[in-house]
């Protein structure tokens, strides 16, 4: 499958594209490029571009990518909508986290309980449920004993060395 798409060019923090056709399993680095289509460059948003040869190869079925589809859109040579074409890792502009559903909190109606049957309310009388004993009582909490340690320092200075 054909695409056109950006052949990097340029110095290192000075990119320049050039606009090719080439195999979509071609890597754009290797050269063997079909066609060049125009040059782009993104600093001063310099765009030529020979619009017979781009409608041509999208007439025999090569398939821009997204950055060129836009590019192509802005020109003017084609017409539609134009594509996201941020990476899905980051979030698109504009769009912000789904806020929940809002969904009314309603408390849980209480379902009716059945009536014990004879043989649990035996079993209650007698003390031999397991489930149902009653729970110990709770000893109290003891609380933690804090030292005045300043006190015991102050006596200690107090007292004279033998």
């Amino acid at each position: 499958m054909l695409m056109i798409r950006f052949q990097r060019i340029g110095r290192t923090n000075d990119p320049a594209f050039r606009i090719v056709v080439l195999e979509k399993e071609r890597a754009a680095k290797t050269g063997n490029i079909v066609e060049l289509l125009g040059t782009y460059n993104p600093r001063s948003k310099a765009l030529t571009l020979d619009e017979a040869k781009v409608k041509g190869w999208l007439a025999k079925g090569a398939q821009p990518t997204g950055s060129i589809h836009n590019l192509l859109i802005t020109k003017g040579v084609i017409q539609g909508k134009k594509v996201n074409v941020l990476s899905k890792k980051t979030p698109q502009k504009g769009e912000s986290a789904e806020p929940a559903p809002a969904v009314p909190t309603t408390e849980k109606e209480a379902v009716p309980t059945e009536a014990p049957t004879e043989a649990e309310i035996i079993a209650e009388v007698a003390g031999t449920d397991e489930g149902s004993a009653v729970p110990a009582e709770k000893a109290p909490e003891e609380t933690p004993v804090t030292e005045d340690v300043s006190a015991e320092a102050s006596a200690k200075e107090e007292k004279p060395a033998a």
